[in-house]
């Protein structure tokens, strides 16, 4: 089986290829029942090359808004496409033109490549829950219209749509996935508005300062890298008829506040490291982060057996034991 995953060379790519290279195969349910496929190539794409080293990985660099780089990415022989490639939240609106292009134009690009392929892969396609926004329900459901308040909410419902209407016309057999803000993001920071909620455990446990632009009582939607990727690997497995025609999906997550989120570091590596973290408000952050839901009731996800983290401190310390070279400061 060949794999397609754009956006690999990212943090969250680079954990999904590992786990699908530690499994060796992939599972693809269908009407026929479930079936193990062994991985032959996974293409890891991004604007730059992955760093796994593999025999059956074959790192490439593009541009996803170029079409014809697009088009030669999917051929007859690519079965799975994960589609994780994306401009963050923050940059997506700071650069609306950049925003566009990539999240926007080089999700048409792929679908149009799958389309082009012939023999509807199975593409999933990683969305957020920045579709929902504004005015909400004091708990976001499965039934609650998508109303983004920000322009990368605004392009990844408009891809979730796409996804639904080349899925409906047999191009693609496609899924989308809501993602929580997904904590603790290891490496540099990013450009995403939400980065600080990873921000505040990372940079402590690196003996650095960390800056807080938010109030402590503000509260996220959010899941552990971990949690991430094991929902992505089922989400792929699930079969077209338990998805059936809605192909959108809120994955859960546990809803944490900064105040939570702080405590947690706090019983993880004590009082000396959860004292980096310094309040710094920001009005334009704080005013985005509020538009975004932090409450879900995500019974499909759970009927589709999806499950999230235990609980924020169960985060912090997968953190730990799954980035030991980033962590200099722990009690």
């Amino acid at each position: 089986m060949r794999i397609l995953v754009t956006g690999g060379a990212g943090f969250l790519g680079q954990q999904l290829i590992a786990r699908l290279l530690a499994q060796g195969a992939v599972r693809l349910d269908d009407a026929g029942g479930a079936r193990e496929h062994p991985i032959d190539t996974i293409t890891c794409f991004d604007v730059t090359e992955g760093a796994l080293r593999d025999p059956r990985v074959r790192n490439l660099a593009g541009d996803l808004a170029d079409p014809a780089v697009v088009r030669a990415l999917v051929d007859r022989d690519t079965a799975v496409v994960v589609h994780l490639a994306a401009v963050v939240s923050g940059t997506a609106e700071a650069d609306f033109d950049l925003g566009m292009r990539v999240n926007l134009d080089g999700t048409r690009h792929l679908l149009d490549a799958c389309r082009a392929a012939g023999h509807a892969p199975r593409l999933l396609f990683s969305s957020s829950i920045a579709v929902f926004g504004g005015t909400l329900p004091p708990v976001v459901d499965d039934a609650t219209t998508p109303t983004p308040q920000g322009s990368y909410g605004t392009q990844k419902l408009i891809g979730e749509l796409l996804v639904q209407d080349c899925t409906r016309k047999g191009f693609v057999d496609g899924r989308a996935v809501r993602v929580p803000t997904v904590v603790v993001r290891p490496g540099r920071p990013n450009g995403a508005a939400s980065g600080f909620a990873s921000g505040i455990v990372r940079e402590p446990l690196a003996g650095q300062q960390a800056l807080l632009p938010v109030p402590l009582e503000t509260e996220m939607w959010v899941a552990s890298p971990r949690a991430v990727v094991g929902m992505l690997v089922h989400a792929l497995a699930l079969s077209p008829q338990a998805w059936g025609w809605h192909r959108s999906l809120n994955l859960p997550g546990l809803t944490v506040s900064m105040r939570e989120e702080i405590a947690a570091l706090r019983a993880v590596a004590g009082d000396a490291v959860a004292a980096r973290i310094v309040p710094r408000p920001d009005p334009a952050v704080e005013r985005l982060v509020r538009s975004w839901a932090a409450r879900f009731d995500t019974a499909r996800a759970r009927a589709l057996d999806f499950h999230a983290d235990a609980n924020v401190e169960s985060i912090v310390r997968a953190y730990v034991e799954d980035n030991p070279a980033a962590i200099v400061a722990r009690g």
